[in-house]
C-alpha cells in the first residue's frame, strides 16, 4: 500500500489528514452497512405481505365444483350452486342407490347422498367403489345441507321441511305442467325431516388443513370453528367471507365458495 506524505507538512499533520481519512470511510462503511440492514428488513417485511395475501391454487376434486361436504359416516354430499347444476347432478352423477334431498320450498340446492360412491378409505371418485349403508345420522346431515343451502336461509328461516326421495321417484314429465331447470317432478312417498334446522359449522379440516362447512349435526369437529346461522339482521355473504378470511388467515373467495346465499351470523362453536 503506498501513502503519500505531503512535504509541507509536518508529521503530526500528516498523520492527522489521514486518520481522518480514515474516520470518514468507517463513517461511510457503517452507512452502507446500515442502508443493507434497513433493505434486508424491507425486503422480509414485503415477503411477509406476500405470503399473507397469496393465494395458493391446488388441484380440486371433481365435485369441489358443486358445495359438498362429507357425512359423518364417511358419505358424499353434493349440491348443485344453480339450476344447471342440480339438474347436472342427477342426470350425471346420481346412480341408483343413492337418495335425492331438497328442501320443502321453491329454490334451493339438490343434494345428493352418495352412497355407491363411498370408497373403503374415505376417497371419493367418480362412480364405483364399496357402499356403504347409511344411516339415520347421515340422513339428518344430508337434510341439514339440503335446509341450509336453500332459499330458507335467504329468508331468515329457523327451520325448513326437507324430503328424501331415490332416483327413480324423480321425473321432468308431468300430464299438463311444466317442470323448470333444476326442478323435479316426486312420484310416490317421500322420507320426511320435519323442522330441519338451517345451521352449519365452519373451520378448518383435521385432516387437510382446508376450510370446510359441514351441518351442524355432523359429529366431526374442526379446529377454530364457528356455526353460521341465517339472520336477517346479520351480515351480506361477501362481509361475512371478508371478517372470516383474517379469522381463518384464508383469501375470501375461500370462503365465498362454501358459504349460504343470503343474511348470516356466527355463534362461538
Amino acid at each position: 500500500m503506498k501513502i503519500t506524505l505531503f512535504y509541507n507538512r509536518s508529521i503530526h499533520e500528516n498523520a492527522a489528514y489521514y486518520y481522518q481519512l480514515s474516520k470518514e470511510a468507517r463513517e461511510k462503511l457503517a452507512g452502507v452497512d446500515k442502508a443493507i440492514e434497513d433493505s434486508r428488513k424491507e425486503l422480509e417485511s414485503s415477503e411477509k405481505v406476500e405470503k399473507k395475501h397469496v393465494r395458493v391454487v391446488r388441484q380440486k376434486e371433481w365435485f369441489e365444483r358443486y358445495h359438498s361436504a362429507k357425512t359423518t359416516g364417511n358419505l358424499l354430499m353434493i349440491g348443485g350452486r344453480n339450476a344447471q347444476q342440480n339438474d347436472q347432478l342427477v342426470s350425471k352423477y346420481m346412480d341408483e342407490t343413492d337418495l335425492f334431498f331438497h328442501a320443502d320450498i321453491q329454490g334451493g340446492t339438490v343434494v345428493i347422498l352418495k352412497i355407491k360412491g363411498a370408497l373403503e378409505h374415505g376417497e371419493i371418485g367418480e362412480g364405483g367403489g364399496r357402499a356403504i349403508e347409511p344411516d339415520e345420522q347421515d340422513f339428518a346431515e344430508a337434510a341439514q345441507f339440503a335446509a341450509s343451502f336453500s332459499n330458507a336461509w335467504k329468508n331468515g328461516n329457523a327451520s325448513v321441511d326437507v324430503y328424501a326421495v331415490s332416483k327413480n321417484q324423480l321425473t321432468k314429465n308431468v300430464s299438463g305442467g311444466f317442470v323448470p331447470s333444476g326442478a323435479f317432478a316426486i312420484l310416490g312417498e317421500r322420507k320426511w325431516f320435519r323442522n330441519t334446522k338451517l345451521a352449519l359449522r365452519i373451520g378448518i379440516s383435521k385432516e387437510d388443513g382446508r376450510i370446510r362447512v359441514v351441518p351442524d349435526v355432523a359429529k366431526i369437529h374442526l379446529k377454530d370453528e364457528l356455526v353460521v346461522v341465517p339472520s336477517l339482521s346479520g351480515k351480506e355473504k361477501g362481509a361475512l367471507a371478508k371478517s372470516l378470511a383474517k379469522r381463518f388467515n384464508i383469501h375470501p373467495d375461500e370462503l365465498l365458495e362454501i358459504l349460504p346465499n343470503g343474511k348470516s351470523k356466527t355463534i362461538q362453536g
